[in-house]
């Protein structure tokens, strides 16, 4: 008895060193942080990209592809929105969340409180933070990916917004810094 209470604590810690994190599920691929440009939904050519989709880390058109977790448009009005599913009429799936931080301080995705119902309205300098669609990860359990996203510009006469965003591509990671992500 005395043996095993004596290695019991070394044990747990290999045990738990083997496992990797409690989902079963470890990363694999790095954050970095990319510079992209999408154009606005209405009054440009169906075929320029208008939105992101986080699994991919990519932008993308929505011409007959609706996997995409958020778009961007140009109201009447001239705001620049970042609109997620809720509002485009997707389902409430995808959300925002505006930070009072600077881009490279946020380190860690927040695990609520994402606006799913309305558009986030921007301008140059706007830090966000997205949650993607649920989607099912790699170990079968119910996951999303997570982004920070800073807004470099926005130009009316071409209805373009350029953004530097990290994208954590590994399912149900809220890591956001460069490099693997550990949670």
């Amino acid at each position: 008895m005395r043996y095993l209470m004596r290695y019991l604590p070394l044990f747990a810690l290999a045990l738990v060193a083997a496992c990797g994190d409690s989902l079963g599920i470890q990363a694999s691929a790095a954050n970095k942080v990319d510079t992209v440009s999408m154009y606005a939904l209405s009054k440009t050519p169906v075929a320029t990209p208008s939105a992101y989709n986080m699994s991919f880390g990519a932008v993308v058109r929505t011409d007959g592809f609706t996997a995409f977790d958020f778009a961007f448009d140009i109201d009447s009005t001239g705001r620049a929105l970042l609109l997620p599913t809720g509002p485009l009429k997707l389902g409430r799936l995808s959300g925002f969340q505006v930070s009072p931080l600077a881009f490279d301080s946020i380190r860690i995705a927040p695990s609520g409180r994402y606006n799913l119902d309305s558009a986030l309205v921007v301008d140059a300098n706007t830090v966000a933070i997205a949650q993607s669609r649920p989607v099912t990860c790699p170990n079968g359990l119910p996951g999303a990916y997570y982004a920070k996203l800073h807004v470099l510009s926005i130009v009316d006469s071409t209805r373009r917004l350029t953004m530097e965003i990290l994208d954590d591509t590994n399912c149900g990671f809220r890591g956001l810094q460069v490099g693997v992500p550990r949670s």
